[in-house]
This record gives structure tokens, C-alpha cells and sequence, in this order.
């Protein structure tokens, strides 16, 4: 939902399938393996559960229809084929009508660990298994259905929600141990490492708070907010949401705690 864009997404044909390179579908195994590697004992239960439905492909990248197939069958959900980057408006109008947006195209060798915009690695294999999860998809579809009536200075703020959740979420249980269910970290093997080292704070959920943490896309996030557990997402979606935005609006942002971007 950025302006920056730097690559273009493929056209799906008439039945929603892409001929993607053998380079692209090379890169898409060599993350795959990666993470494969990465997520045990670092994914919460749920996102391993919803990998395993999905039965990703691990030689290539899969089709949409593909995936279509497993979540309309769980949750009905259904993916969405976007260029690179879409709209505040399209975005929230496809999360309200059950679409999950995903661009149709594979991140660079260069943009390996971590990438500023979404590809479809971070797409599929980082949101798509816990939309198969009742709890994840029913906050999600909240999300877009709140997103899509906001006004343009709410929408800011709510976006912070779905960073501190959806992308960048963690899970805290109640014997302390931490575990991942945003899928800016599960698809980014830098970040996955990362967050469970001793650098970034884990802060635990407070909405208002969320709605008032400034954050940046372009580096490895030095906060997270963690919930309890994924099926803490439906007490979160029963919260007066838009009530608490117009909370933050007037506190105001908390100070930033990195660095301004250069330039």
C-alpha cells in the first residue's frame, strides 16, 4: 500500500494461472526450504496447522486457484491477483468481501531476507495458512469491512492495527514463550531470526497503544505488540475499534523509537 514500486506483477490467463520462470519458481523453493528450516518453534500452532492444509508446492510457486480451493472449503476466503501495490480503498474492499490480495510476482535474489513490498512468497506462504484459521479470518474480514467505511485520516491509524497484527504479530503464552504469527515475519528469513533474538521489545497488546506506535517499513521492527493467543484476534475485533482510533487521534503518536528514514 505504498507509492514506491519496483516490480510488476504477472497477468494471470482466463483460468487464473501464471507461467512463472523457472528462476522465479527456483527463488520461490529456495525461500520455502529456508523457512522450512526456520519455523519450528518459532510459528504459532495455528499458521503450521493452515501451512499443512495449504500443502504448499515446494518446487514452484503456486496457483491461485490452488490455494482458493483450501480456503473457501475452511473459511471462505478466497485469494485476489493485485498488481504490485493497490490502494488503501481496494485493499480494505477486498478484506470486506472475503479476497485476499495477493501481487503476482517473486521478490529478487538482492531482496532475499527482507522485502519492502509484498510478493507473493510473503503473500502466500506468510498470510494465506492462517486465513484458513476461523479466528484470523473473521478478524481480518472485520478489518477490511472497518478500513472500508473509514475516512482517509482513520485509515492511518488503522493501519497500525493490522501492522502490530497481521504482519508483524507475535503470541506470548502464559509460560512466557514467544511465538510468530504475522506474516511480514514468517515470510522474511531475516526477520523470523531476528525477533526472537534479545534487540526488539515485545510489548504486550493494548489497542490504543498500537493505533499510536509509529513504525517504518524499511527496517527490521524494533517493537512488537504480542497477543495471548490467535483466538485472542475475536476478542480484538469485538473491541470498539473505531472508537479507540478517535482515542489516539487525539493523544496523538508515541515518539518514534528508531531512526528517520535518510533522505
Amino acid at each position: 500500500m505504498s507509492k514506491q514500486q519496483n516490480y510488476i506483477a504477472h497477468e494471470p490467463d482466463s483460468n487464473g494461472y501464471i507461467d512463472y520462470s523457472q528462476a522465479e519458481n527456483d527463488i520461490w523453493a529456495e525461500l520455502y526450504a529456508r523457512q522450512l528450516t526456520n519455523l519450528p518453534g518459532r510459528a504459532c500452532p495455528e499458521y503450521l496447522a493452515g501451512l499443512d492444509k495449504l500443502a504448499l508446492p515446494t518446487d514452484r510457486i503456486p496457483q491461485l486457484p490452488e490455494i482458493d480451493k483450501v480456503l473457501l472449503e475452511t473459511t471462505g476466503w478466497k485469494t485476489a491477483a493485485v498488481p504490485a501495490l493497490i490502494s488503501f480503498g481496494k485493499f480494505f474492499e477486498l478484506l470486506a468481501n472475503k479476497s485476499f490480495p495477493v501481487a503476482t510476482f517473486i521478490r529478487s535474489r538482492e531482496e532475499f531476507d527482507y522485502l519492502q513490498e509484498p510478493d507473493i512468497f510473503h503473500e502466500v506462504f506468510g498470510h494465506c495458512p492462517l486465513l484458513t484459521n476461523p479466528s484470523f479470518a473473521h478478524f481480518s474480514h472485520l478489518y477490511g469491512q472497518l478500513g472500508l467505511a473509514a475516512t482517509k485520516e482513520q485509515r492511518v491509524f488503522l493501519a497500525r492495527l493490522y501492522w502490530f497484527t497481521v504482519e508483524f504479530g507475535v503470541l506470548r503464552s502464559n509460560n512466557n514463550e514467544l511465538s510468530i504469527y504475522g506474516g511480514g515475519i514468517l515470510s522474511s528469513p531475516g526477520e523470523t531470526l531476528y525477533v526472537m533474538g534479545d534487540k526488539p521489545e515485545i510489548r504486550p497488546f493494548d489497542l490504543v497503544d498500537v493505533l499510536r506506535t509509529p513504525y517504518r517499513i524499511d527496517i527490521m521492527q524494533p517493537i512488537y505488540y504480542a497477543i495471548d493467543n490467535i483466538a485472542q484476534l475475536d476478542e480484538i475485533a469485538a473491541m470498539d475499534i473505531m472508537g479507540a482510533v478517535s482515542k489516539a487521534q487525539q493523544l496523538g503518536l508515541f515518539a518514534a523509537t528508531y531512526p528517520a528514514k535518510a533522505g
